[in-house]
């Protein structure tokens, strides 16, 4: 899962903005070409799950003795959809960890 530049921004002013609604000042308009948080996130997930499939349906084919699939293969998606779900996971702790961060401010 890769999170680049303009999705952080993105996150970040809609974190603002939520901030902003709290403290009942008027929110701003999203920033013109912004990215969805919600797209963002789901085709991030989506992406851990193709790589968790991809991974598993290599498994598959090598226990079962497939000669198209090598080990080094399977194990390398294996690591891969380990990797991509190990960062989803901390992405995730981060988001929470903002999100209580923003609800236990004073108003």
């Amino acid at each position: 899962m890769t999170m680049n530049v303009s999705n952080v921004d993105s996150l970040l002013a809609q974190m603002r903005a939520a901030m902003a609604a709290a403290q009942g000042q008027p929110a701003q308009a999203p920033a013109a070409g912004g990215v969805d948080f919600a797209n963002v996130l789901k085709s991030s997930l989506d992406g851990v799950n193709q790589a968790q499939h991809r991974a598993e349906e290599l498994q598959k084919a090598f226990v079962l003795g497939d000669d198209k699939v090598s080990l080094s293969d399977t194990m390398i998606a294996m690591q891969k959809a380990n990797i991509s779900f190990q960062t989803a996971v901390q992405v995730r702790n981060k988001v929470v960890a903002a999100y209580n961060d923003i609800m236990n401010m004073q108003v």
